[in-house]
């Protein structure tokens, strides 16, 4: 129970089942009835009307009936009502309803009572609007600075601003670059309308803009609204929220100064009438609504707020001043005067508790009681402690959010990669640049657990390395039960690939006909796209890596590819790739670095991914537990960003040659119209080289196609050296920064999407341009 709470005054529960929101709530003499005193008008969305006079009932008596002076059910949905000068030959309030096609004004007047059941209220139509448009939302205000009425603003759900004379329609606005609604209030003082757009930005526009802009009786975009009549409607400023806005205030506390109030998600925004932010403040919960209101102090301003903690807070400016605890969350705050107390603060939740309540303090009279002084058997508390520390832990291990898996899958899969190459290659293109293409068997060993059902295996590798068979449908598997699977997988394409790395899932049902998935990889062998080469002593890229043990020789960690090696020389080794460049290693015989040195840029990846693993396995063997490879150099971004603008070039071009194939087509389909019409003349006439032009056409179709499909070929190629080349960065960073394995993988979550060039994902590169 807090100390700080809101003491309720009148409180009342409208409805069952009936829902509320922010506009369903206003407050003021609606009856005009000259008191001072404020009755309370309530809205639901069931189309029910209330009006309140509330007073605090006596303490031996219940709550009073007659604090409810009228209620009356519409047809339609109450979206919001307002009080307000109305009606043109009436200075007198009158209440305005929105339904969502149809505004209202009514008169509330009362009648006095002869006998005890007091007054009788009555609720008379003055005049009605009837919307072409879902409306939304609505404000008021003297607009154009006329004096002595209120004229009404409603906003459509399609972002059009319709104004209301009174009785008469004015006319009608859309808001440029609309795409859902938001808040919308009046600010008196600069003539103007203020608005929350989609976009997460504060938008003004002036009355007197509006007014003169082009005229919406269709919806208009901006290039249609600047060819027609009219100006094109433009804010006359804006400002960025960065967040969605709940409600815009601009309380009237000051004719010199307005100030503009923004209650975002998480922000409480206050603007200047220029659009300026004059303060901010950062909340710490989800607020509800706020009102601002006027403060003693000069100046300032007084914010009432509430959130989803059930809390009222009161602010001066950016400064906390007191903090009540509230019965429910209010979705509409309002201040009202009443007969025995001025200030109350006046509440609506969404499920239409009405509350009039004042902030105060309740004294608090508890009292601890006293401790009964026994003597502590520590050796009883220490073995329930062990128990209770047992049944946590028991807690902990077994109640988890998702149901735990099973320990041992269904089906067990076991990927072997021959360590030979293929006697007889089954390679589609059986040379490349004068190498035979070699291929590789990898084994699958697939053993079952208990039965399943209708087991189907996929292969992926990554392009250009392919595979003789991808698709495999097996026979169901008994318990116990293992089947060998074999294919072969080799080189397809004239360029190096990406990732040596391959993956296989089986797909299956259970016993009880629930479908799984298993999955297993598997590693290439480097062997399958080089060959051993003499080593050269220059090329234009370089990186070093670095070790903390003594240089070893490098045939033997490469034992498979030190057959060609110049001199049987240990201290640099090459590899020429099948589709690429050739890359050297050459290790100094005086320090502990090695230097990787290629042509391509890009080739350099795969020789340094298996140096270091070769690395890491070749002193693990030896026992040796704190090597670690390193680099120091600086990283080779300028290398790296060639390649990113190479492919953002080939990805430019993709749209290029679409726009240029779009161009001749239309201009192909044109010409064939036109001869089309000359043939089927009864008395044609000449073709006026239109069978020329026709061809040339053609000619040009054909060269675009030819081009744009020869641009297709090199940007696969590209989008995979971009692919190795952020390998190749990775890595570099992870040594340069000592990185582990997790963070390694995030790196490369972060650079490496895993996704493919297409006309539908541009974003597919991690860096498309500097």
């Amino acid at each position: 129970m807090s100390l700080f709470k809101a003491r309720d005054w009148w409180a009342s529960v409208l409805g069952e089942g009936e829902e509320f929101d922010q506009g369903c709530l206003c407050v003021g003499d609606v009856d005009n009835s000259g008191s001072g005193y404020d009755k309370i008008v309530v809205g639901s969305f069931m189309g029910m009307l209330r009006i309140f006079s509330p007073h605090p009932a006596k303490p031996e008596e219940q709550m009073e009936a007659d604090a409810q002076l009228l209620e009356v059910q519409f047809p339609d949905p109450i979206i919001q009502v307002e009080m307000g000068k109305f009606v043109s030959c009436s200075e007198l309030l009158h209440l305005a309803v929105l339904h969502p096609r149809k505004l209202s004004v009514y008169a509330v007047s009362g009648t006095a009572g002869n006998v005890e059941h007091g007054d009788q209220y009555q609720l008379r139509l003055v005049y009605e609007h009837n919307l072409q448009r879902t409306a939304c939302n609505m404000t008021y205000g003297p607009f154009g600075g006329v004096t002595g009425h209120h004229f009404i603003c409603i906003q459509s759900m399609d972002g059009m601003l319709m104004f209301f004379e009174q009785e008469t329609y004015a006319f009608g606005r859309f808001l440029p670059g609309f795409l859902l609604p938001g808040p919308l209030s009046y600010c008196i003082r600069t003539d103007s309308f203020i608005t929350v757009s989609s976009t997460r930005q504060v938008e003004c526009y002036r009355y007197e803009t509006l007014a003169v802009a082009t005229d919406a009786d269709t919806r208009q975009d901006s290039d249609q609204q600047s060819k027609s009549s009219g100006k094109r409607l433009t804010a006359d400023w804006t400002l960025v929220l960065g967040e969605e806005a709940l409600d815009v205030c601009v309380p009237h506390t000051s004719s010199a100064m307005s100030s503009i109030f923004v209650l975002g998600e998480r922000n409480l925004f206050c603007l200047k009438d220029n659009g300026q932010i004059r303060f901010m403040k950062k909340l710490e919960f989800n607020p509800s609504c706020f009102l601002p209101y006027g403060s003693v102090s000069e100046g300032s301003t007084n914010i009432l707020m509430c959130n989803h903690n059930n809390m009222l807070l009161v602010y001066q400016d950016v400064t906390l001043k007191w903090v009540a605890q509230l019965s429910c969350v209010p979705v509409a705050v309002r201040v009202a005067n009443f007969p025995e107390l001025k200030g109350l603060v006046v509440t609506l939740s969404s499920d239409g508790h009405l509350q009039c309540s004042y902030m105060g303090t309740d004294p608090s009279f508890f009292t601890a009681p006293k401790v009964d002084a026994r003597e502590v058997n520590y050796d009883e508390v220490d073995t329930e402690m062990k128990m209770l520390q047992k049944v946590i832990r028991g807690a902990t291990k077994t109640q988890d959010i998702l149901p735990r898996a099973e320990t041992e899958e269904e089906l067990t899969l076991t990927a072997i990669v021959s360590s030979n190459l293929d006697e007889v290659s089954c390679a589609v293109i059986p040379e490349m640049n004068g190498m035979p293409v070699p291929s590789v068997t990898v084994k699958v060993k697939i053993k079952s657990r208990s039965a399943v059902q209708s087991p189907k295996m996929t292969v992926c590798v990554q392009p250009p390395l392919a595979v003789t068979q991808d698709q495999f449908v097996l026979d169901s598997m008994g318990s116990g039960c293992e089947l060998v699977v074999r294919f072969s997988a080799f080189l397809n394409g004239h360029y190096p690939p990406a990732d040596l790395c391959g993956d296989i899932a089986v797909s299956y049902s259970s016993a009880t006909g629930i479908p799984r998935v298993s999955q297993c990889k598997f590693n290439l062998p480097l062997r399958l796209v080089c060959y051993p080469s003499s080593a050269i002593k220059n090329a234009k890229y370089k990186i070093t890596v670095d070790t903390n043990k003594p240089p070893v020789n490098l045939n033997e960690v490469f034992p498979d590819f030190s057959e060609k090696s110049e001199n049987n020389e240990s201290s640099a080794l090459g590899f020429q790739l099948i589709t690429g460049s050739k890359v050297i290693v050459l290790a100094s015989k005086t320090s502990q670095r090695y230097r990787i040195q290629s042509e391509s840029f890009e080739d350099i990846w795969l020789v340094a991914k298996e140096l270091v693993q070769r690395f890491d396995q070749h002193f693990a063997s030896l026992g040796v537990k704190d090597f670690r490879n390193s680099f120091t150099g600086p990283i080779p971004l300028p290398e790296y960003f060639e390649t990113v603008d190479h492919h953002f070039e080939l990805r430019v071009n993709v749209q290029k040659y679409q726009d240029l194939l779009s161009e001749r087509a239309v201009q192909f389909r044109a010409i064939q119209r036109r001869l089309l019409t000359r043939f089927k003349d009864k008395t044609p006439g000449p073709l006026q080289n239109l069978d020329t032009l026709m061809e040339g056409t053609y000619r040009q179709v054909i060269a675009l196609a030819d081009a744009a499909e020869d641009n297709r070929e090199r940007l696969i190629q590209a989008f995979t050296r971009l692919q190795s080349a952020t390998h190749l960065l990775i890595l570099l960073l992870s040594l340069w920064q000592g990185l582990g394995s997790e963070q390694t993988a995030i790196l490369e979550a972060t650079l490496l999407p895993l996704l493919q060039d297409t006309p539908q994902l541009l974003d597919v590169s991690p860096f498309q341009s500097r």
